[in-house]
């Protein structure tokens, strides 16, 4: 029982962040200890990404757990591979560090995320199997954060609101206000500038206030599982009644919040702002626009081993090497998905909008969603698994070719029923 000491994987960081992107090579080692001569079945490395939802909901004295998953994809390499027609591996007792390299893949898949109801992680993990004994395992995640597409028009494209109130009971007057921000799409750390033109036609002064809010969304057997929660909360000067006035304000997007998921069938993650009028003994007029957080621009710097296409990734220390392993089956990964949102996608809900022919029906076709505005159509769904033949990936076992029994890519999240976005935060 105490043949195997101990059994590990380990990958080396190839920026400051250790984060990894789309067609790095991503170089580690599994290393194994044991304590006397050992037969091996099998020694594997299998890199992975995936995302699981889980929550519980009580119904009276019942209760009952949603749950689903979406694998991104699973590649599967062999050090030492089970063969009958010969004899089994043997290795001596000591340490024996076993070297691999795969290359990630180019498409773009949802960044490494964790949330109140799912998780969205990339692993690298490492199974030894003997005869007749429990295999042994280890694993090691890795962040993963795809490469923005800020190119998308919508996301550069300003964005517009309007909203005025008619003030009755303890407060005279009106007040109006006309907001506008410069873009849709944001980089992490990025500055968010938001033009506020401001009419206090009303008998007391008003505070213009911003908030920033994040809305998580999880998605299990039909049902949907939201949870939102303030990132940030500034306010502005006071206005004094019978005073217009234009204020700009910029709002620091802070660095640490993971970039907006569209991209996922069972995770969603969004950022809106808020912009409201505190007015004194009534109501806050308030108008929301969708924010869309990219990924930081970086340069990894991971290039791929120079004395092969992946390196001796499977070379046993002490100069024992083990067969080759097969070549990877054509179309192991999917065609890309595109990050930003399509055209059309978003509108700042309540929006009464530009003038008419400014921003209407002159303009882009569907470009101001309408209010209620419940997620995203197709254009994010996660890729496919056919995929074109001809890139370059690690190889992988024929065991791990597409599954035709996958789950297709989700269609709208008219699947779902719609929640408005006033939920309880929590």
């Amino acid at each position: 029982s105490f043949t195997v000491k101990s059994i590990s994987v380990i990958y080396s960081s190839i920026n400051q962040n250790n984060t990894f992107t789309n067609g790095d090579f991503l170089s580690g080692q599994v290393i194994l200890d044991v304590a006397k001569e050992t037969q091996m079945q099998s020694l594997s490395i299998t890199i992975k990404g995936k995302a699981d939802v889980q929550w519980s909901e009580h119904y009276g004295k019942t209760t009952v757990v949603y749950s689903d998953k979406e694998k991104f994809y699973s590649m599967e390499r062999f050090f030492v591979r089970e063969d009958k027609s010969h004899d089994r591996s043997v290795v001596a007792p000591g340490r024996h560090v076993y070297p691999f390299v795969f290359q990630l893949p180019q498409q773009n898949y949802p960044p490494s995320f964790k949330g109140s109801a799912g998780k969205i992680v990339y692993t690298l993990k490492t199974k030894l199997c003997r005869s007749v004994r429990v295999s042994s395992k280890a694993k090691a995640e890795f962040h993963y954060v795809p490469k923005p597409e800020p190119q998308n028009p919508e996301l550069l494209a300003p964005q517009y609101g309007a909203r005025d109130k008619q003030m009755k009971l303890f407060t005279s007057g009106s007040v109006a206000m006309n907001i506008k921000t410069e873009k849709t799409g944001y980089y992490l750390d990025e500055g968010l500038k938001v033009l506020a033109e401001i009419q206090n036609n009303s008998s007391r002064a008003i505070k213009p206030k911003y908030c920033l809010y994040e809305k998580h969304s999880f998605f299990a057997r039909s049902k949907r599982r939201i949870h939102t929660h303030d990132i940030l909360k500034e306010e502005g000067e006071p206005i004094e009644q019978k005073t217009n006035k234009n204020i700009t304000k910029v709002l620091t997007i802070p660095p640490s919040l993971s970039a907006s998921i569209f991209n996922c069938r069972i995770i969603k993650v969004e950022y809106r702002l808020r912009v409201c009028l505190d007015v004194p003994y009534a109501s806050d007029p308030e108008i929301k626009f969708p924010v869309v957080l990219l990924p930081p621009q970086t340069s990894s710097g991971a290039k791929g081993p120079s004395n092969s296409d992946f390196g001796i990734w499977n070379q046993q220390a002490g100069g024992s090497a083990y067969p080759n392993a097969p070549p990877m089956a054509p179309g192991q990964f999917g065609t890309p998905a595109n990050y930003g949102p399509s055209p059309g996608q978003f509108g700042a809900s309540g929006n009464y909008g530009p003038s008419p022919g400014q921003f209407g029906n002159s303009g882009p076709p569907g470009q101001y969603a309408a209010p209620g505005y419940a997620g995203p159509l197709s254009q994010f769904a996660p890729p496919g698994y056919p995929g074109p033949p001809a890139q370059l990936h690690p190889p992988v076992s024929n065991s791990q070719q597409s599954d035709p029994s996958a789950l297709p890519p989700y269609q709208d999240y008219q699947l779902y029923p719609h929640i408005p976005d006033e939920t309880k935060k929590s």
